[in-house]
């Protein structure tokens, strides 16, 4: 068995509850379980994370998403502490720790800023029992609250360390297709995202900003740079293994020949 270099991109719609505005913490262990068999699996793991603007709601007195900027950034300031604690909460039952790194797209875009954030990256990965858990500084940059999600990050993010395969989990089990009968068929793959585009539909959770074009949009920066892509389910993490040895449902995007 081979080692790879795994990206999980982790969207605030599988990370929160459905029934009210807080963290899902059952969700939250069953992908941490997930991460620990594929460090167990001797695979290099970095967790993309969105949530932290949905596990500040409550403490913020939220029951749903505020529209302004300004208290989105706070709510983020205050829920970015409650997610990385429960995470090193389950992570810690697995011998596992959490390396927290909290970027904005400036970091990325300055050649001299993303070397320090690659050096930072490789050191922490030497610690076999780190987690690198990676979000956008949320109560400084507003990009990703805005449009994306994390999707973006998570494709850039990949690129700068080359990594071997960007999984992005997210509330449906893949890429969707309409037939004319009213079935609905998983897309198992696709080798060409602008023609995949006009099947991506904006439907959003009331506490998740990125949609499937979005996805599809970092999915097409991250084959171009040479890195495969699977778009998942992440109620569904039991099957992460398997999406990473070649079977499991989703939808894969293979690096153009």
């Amino acid at each position: 068995m081979s080692s790879k270099k795994i990206i999980l991109k982790f969207g605030s719609g599988i990370l929160t509850r459905t029934d009210r505005a807080e963290t899902d913490e059952e969700q939250l262990c069953k992908l941490v379980q997930a991460i620990a068999e594929l460090k167990r699996r001797k695979h290099e793991v970095v967790v993309v994370s969105s949530g932290a603007v949905a596990s500040g709601l409550k403490a913020m007195g939220f029951k749903e998403r505020p529209q302004d900027m300004v208290t989105l950034q706070a709510c983020a300031a205050v829920g970015q502490t409650t997610l990385m604690h429960t995470y090193q909460s389950f992570l810690r039952g697995h011998g596992l720790n959490v390396g927290q790194l909290l970027l904005t797209h400036a970091d990325l875009e300055s050649q001299d800023r993303a070397e320090k954030v690659k050096a930072t990256l490789l050191r922490l990965l030497e610690c076999h029992n780190v987690i690198p858990i990676i979000n956008e500084n949320d109560s400084v940059a507003v990009e990703e609250l805005r449009f994306g999600d994390n999707d973006k990050l998570s494709a850039r993010v990949a690129l700068l360390w080359k990594a071997d395969l960007l999984i992005l989990l997210t509330s449906v089990p893949g890429l969707m297709n309409l037939k004319d009968s009213g079935s609905v068929d998983i897309v198992p793959e696709v080798k060409n995202v602008e023609d995949a585009l006009h099947l991506a539909e904006e439907v959003k959770g009331s506490l998740s900003v990125g949609g499937m074009t979005s996805k599809l949009r970092a999915v097409q920066d991250a084959v171009q740079g040479g890195i495969p892509c699977i778009i998942a389910s992440g109620r569904h993490p039991e099957q992460l293994a398997d999406l990473v040895d070649g079977s499991g449902v989703g939808t894969r995007f293979p690096v153009p020949a």
